[in-house]
C-alpha cells in the first residue's frame, strides 16, 4: 500500500504502523461494552476520558491502571465523533447485543496493524480445527522474525487469539477451536462500511477481506445486507445484477471527498 493510500485511510480512521495494543491486550470487548453502557452515544472523547480516568467506570485499581486502559482503548477505536469508523460502531452498537463483539473486531482490525496482520492466519484455519497456541506463535514468529521474545510471543499469542474467541472466530477456554462467526445485520453493515471506506462500491463491496471475516456466501451477505437496508441502517439495493450501496449520513462532505481520493488511489 502505498503512503498516499494510508495517510487518506488514516484520515478516515484507520490506523497503520507497527505497533498496536495487542502487543499487551486483547481487544478489551467487556469494558467497551462498560465504557459505552455509561456514556451517551452524544459522548466526546473528553467525555470518555472522563468516564474512564475520573469517574473509574471500568473499575480499574489505580489511576495509572485506568489511564492505560483509556489509552489502549483510544487506540483501538478512537473514543472520538471525529473517527468516522468510532461513529459507525456508535451509531450501530445498541442495536443489538449479539453483533457487539463482530463490531468490535472489525474496528480493532481496522486500528490495529498487529492484530490485522493475524487475520489471513486465523480465517485460514478449516472449521472445526484446533488452533493451539503454539500454532499461533509459530506464525508470529515466522511473519514477525526476531521481533519478539519468548515472553512477549507467548503473550501476544495468547492476547490475539483471545480477541478471535471473543468475536467467535474461535471457541473454547483452553483448547481453541476455529468456528463460524455469527452474522447479524449490525456487523455486515460495519463491514460493508469499511469495505467502502476503502474506496470499493457495487459488487466489490461484497468481495473485501472484509466481508471474509463472516464466511457466508455472496447470497447470504447480500440477504443480510437487505435487512439491514430494512432496518434503515444502509440502502441496498440490487436490480437486475447491478448492486449499491450507500450510507447516508455516516461520512461528511469532506469525508467523503477523501474517500473518493481513495478509490483513485493504489
Amino acid at each position: 500500500m502505498t503512503e498516499q493510500r494510508q495517510a487518506l485511510l488514516t484520515h478516515l480512521g484507520f490506523r497503520f504502523g507497527m505497533n498496536g495494543p495487542h502487543a499487551a491486550r486483547t481487544m478489551m470487548l467487556d469494558d467497551l461494552r462498560v465504557l459505552l453502557a455509561h456514556t451517551s452515544p452524544e459522548a466526546t472523547r473528553a467525555d470518555y476520558t472522563s468516564a474512564v480516568v475520573e469517574s473509574n467506570v471500568l473499575g480499574k485499581p489505580t489511576r495509572k491502571a485506568r489511564e492505560l486502559a483509556l489509552r489502549h482503548m483510544a487506540t483501538l477505536y478512537a473514543l472520538d465523533p471525529a473517527n468516522p469508523i468510532f461513529r459507525a460502531l456508535r451509531r450501530l452498537w445498541s442495536l443489538d447485543e449479539k453483533a457487539q463483539p463482530m463490531l468490535a473486531l472489525a474496528v480493532a482490525l481496522a486500528r490495529d496493524p498487529l492484530l490485522r496482520d493475524t487475520q489471513a492466519f486465523f480465517l485460514g484455519q478449516a472449521a472445526g480445527a484446533a488452533v493451539p497456541r503454539e500454532a499461533v506463535e509459530d506464525f508470529l514468529n515466522t511473519t514477525h522474525p526476531d521481533r519478539f521474545s519468548p515472553a512477549s510471543l507467548k503473550s501476544f499469542a495468547q492476547n490475539v487469539a483471545g480477541t478471535w474467541t471473543a468475536a467467535g472466530i474461535l471457541h473454547g477456554r483452553l483448547r481453541k477451536i476455529r468456528s463460524a462467526a455469527p452474522s447479524h445485520p449490525e456487523s455486515v453493515t460495519m463491514l460493508l462500511f469499511l469495505s467502502y471506506l476503502e474506496g470499493r462500491t457495487g459488487q466489490r463491496l461484497f468481495s473485501s477481506d472484509w466481508m471474509n471475516l463472516l464466511g457466508g456466501s455472496l447470497d447470504e451477505l447480500e440477504a443480510l445486507a437487505n435487512s439491514a437496508s430494512h432496518r434503515g441502517l444502509l440502502v441496498f439495493m440490487n436490480a437486475g445484477g447491478v448492486k449499491e450501496v450507500r450510507f447516508p449520513e455516516y461520512l461528511s462532505p469532506e469525508e467523503e471527498h477523501i474517500r473518493q481520493e481513495v478509490s483513485h488511489v493504489v
